[in-house]
């Protein structure tokens, strides 16, 4: 009887610890399932806001044009206006030395069909505003850097006096050769197009060239219509090398797009995307406002580039 009384609460004790240590399984277990599907939520949403975007915008195969960079290069080394000496140093300052392709471009000119990419962007973006400012245009002769400043005064823009790549001073070469001849029709077309060109840097159109972008983007322009590119071609044109030069600021007008009106970057028109509505800085600026309303900000992969060189 002793014995049978001394088991019971032996055998009372020792369910009690099995059922604690059952219940702290079980517990654990749990705790493992239900972080275990919190990872896998966050791993979702962490996929889900992974998309392509950046790839529409800075496509990875880059975006060409139609039209050559043929002799501009040598032509504008032998001007001074570009000075090939400082025009290398500046890229191998920044790590970015110059490709032997580029440097063909720059020193003995070449027939490839000119292609804007991740990778020459910064290059383009100095060789073409050194051809925009060099040459002959009636943008630069008779519209706003002139009205604005006077045709002296007009060495005191970013565009002119920021570049510090030629032999000299750099109002030397304004507007004063023919690098690419147009014929009348071309050059209303060019100042039509380049007049609802904005850039998010500033409130002006490409028309008013303050700025590297807008001179870069005049002389691909030009060439272009040189080169017999119709309207939606150039218009097109702008939308992608825009881009590739304020990757950060597209980015950002794409995810508001594809938020608001459920349309890809490559559906977006490409003259309502440059319009002062959303290309210029306070048109940029209203479509991050709305996406800051929304809670709908990313982080870009990259940001855009100063207006200097």
């Amino acid at each position: 009887m002793q014995k049978n009384n001394l088991f019971l609460p032996v055998f009372l004790i020792s369910l009690l610890i099995n059922a604690v240590f059952l219940a702290i399984f079980l517990s654990s277990q749990i705790v493992k399932f239900k972080s275990g599907k919190s990872q896998t939520s966050a791993t979702q949403a962490t996929a889900a806001s992974k998309d392509n975007l950046f790839d529409e915008v800075n496509p990875a195969v880059g975006y060409e044009i139609d039209a050559k960079y043929g002799n501009l290069g040598p032509r504008m080394v032998a001007l001074g206006v570009i000075d090939s000496k400082k025009f290398l140093e500046i890229y191998e300052k920044s790590n970015q030395s110059l490709t032997p392709e580029q440097k063909d471009i720059l020193l003995k000119g070449s027939d490839t069909k000119i292609k804007i990419t991740r990778d020459n962007s910064y290059f383009l973006l100095n060789f073409f505003w050194a051809v925009g400012l060099a040459n002959k245009s009636k943008i630069l002769n008779e519209g706003d850097m002139v009205k604005y400043s006077g045709k002296q005064g007009a060495g005191n823009f970013a565009s002119t006096g920021g570049w510090t790549l030629a032999k000299g001073n750099t109002m030397n070469y304004y507007s004063k050769s023919s690098l690419i001849q147009l014929t009348k029709d071309q050059e209303l077309l060019v100042e039509s197009v380049a007049s609802n060109i904005f850039r998010p840097c500033c409130n002006n159109s490409t028309a008013f060239p303050d700025c590297n972008h807008g001179m870069a983007l005049l002389a691909v322009l030009q060439l272009m219509a040189s080169s017999g590119a119709t309207e939606s071609q150039m218009y097109e044109a702008g939308k992608y090398f825009n881009a590739f030069w304020f990757p950060g600021n597209y980015y950002d007008l794409a995810l508001y797009f594809k938020n608001k009106e459920g349309k890809s970057f490559q559906e977006l028109d490409p003259k309502t995307l440059l319009s002062k509505d959303y290309s210029s800085a306070s048109g940029w600026q209203g479509a991050k406002q709305w996406l800051a309303e929304k809670g709908l900000i990313q982080q870009p992969p990259k940001q855009a580039g100063g207006c200097g060189v």
